[in-house]
């Protein structure tokens, strides 16, 4: 049973102003939300550390514009290195707030097709090994887990050769089935979002090769600007061809939308003018949608592109856009 408390209430105590009235960005202790949401939050992320930044040289302006990121629960995209370190110490930390940990696995062998985000796994008895490192980190604790972005639907664009698809369908399976074994994990295969595969009928089948039957449902709009509308029409049309399965929506920066199309092959890599979405929660009002998440951590950049700095590095610039222009 999907045992979540929707994350929307997530509210900062004393963001608009300090206790002694200098208008300063609440301390970490402070952030502890009214009401706990079903993620935990990074009492030290790229956000919280920026917000405290700015707090401190007085530019409280700023500092209360980044709270609009640090008070909320993002994903932890698990790192190569240290795979079972990082997993265990992110569930271990959301339980003792009483909360569950939102992971991101990205390291499928010939990731992304060489372009920003490029690398993954050397091969897949690497990957395999990664995996086994994740899984004992995660152990009995709660997480939920977006399987390989990007993964599947570079298999049907025809973005990675295809002399990999069968390696790639097979170590999917293998993840998707290893982690369902664990007691108290969800799972969500990627399935890109409306505007990359805009047939949802092209997504059914690799979806199926992949073992969104054993999944828990799939995942869209990771790392994309397109609208929450858009996302939760097009996931229902994909629901029904892979037997009725659920999804998320990732609202991270999806708040104006995606950015005009225009003659910019790459509208999709840190476009201006985006904003913040919808705040993570539970409570979607859509039976099939079980919760609208920020998986790409807002402020982050997408690549090299228009400016920013490599692909998920913390670009402050950026961060405070997305928030200026929430709405």
């Amino acid at each position: 049973m999907f045992l979540l408390v929707g994350a929307v209430l997530l509210l900062p105590t004393g963001c608009s102003s300090s206790g002694d009235g200098d208008g300063g960005a609440p301390s970490a202790s402070a952030r502890q939300p009214v009401i706990r949401p079903s993620f935990w939050v990074n009492p030290d992320s790229k956000a919280v550390r920026q917000a405290d930044a700015y707090a401190k040289k007085g530019d409280s302006a700023d500092a209360r514009l980044i709270e609009k990121i640090a008070t909320r629960p993002v994903a932890e995209w698990i790192g190569v290195d240290d795979p079972q370190g990082e997993a265990r110490g992110f569930t271990e930390a959301a339980v003792k707030a009483g909360r569950q940990a939102l992971l991101v696995l990205y390291n499928i062998p010939h990731r992304d097709c060489g372009n920003y985000s490029q690398g993954g796994a050397s091969d897949g008895n690497a990957y395999r090994a990664w995996l086994d490192g994740v899984l004992k980190g995660i152990g009995d604790r709660p997480a939920t887990v977006v399987l390989e972005p990007d993964a599947l639907p570079h298999v049907v664009d025809a973005c990675t050769p295809a002399r990999f698809h069968e390696e790639r369908y097979a170590l999917l399976t293998e993840a998707v089935g290893k982690l369902k074994a664990l007691p108290h994990t969800r799972v969500y295969l990627d399935a890109g979002n409306p505007h990359w595969i805009k047939d949802p009928a092209r997504m059914a089948g690799p979806l199926k090769r992949a073992g969104i039957g054993k999944a828990d449902g799939f995942a869209l709009n990771i790392s994309n600007f397109q609208t929450t509308e858009e996302n939760t029409e097009y996931g229902k049309r994909l629901s029904a061809l892979v037997g009725g399965k659920h999804f998320v929506i990732d609202t991270g920066r999806n708040g104006n939308g995606p950015a005009p199309g225009g003659d910019d092959p790459e509208n999709w890599c840190n476009p201006p003018g985006r904003a913040l979405g919808t705040p993570p929660t539970t409570r979607t009002g859509e039976p099939l949608v079980d919760a609208y998440l920020w998986v790409k951590r807002p402020g982050e950049s997408d690549g090299t592109c228009k400016g920013g700095p490599k692909a998920g590095e913390w670009w402050p610039r950026y961060a405070l856009e997305l928030a200026r222009n929430a709405k």
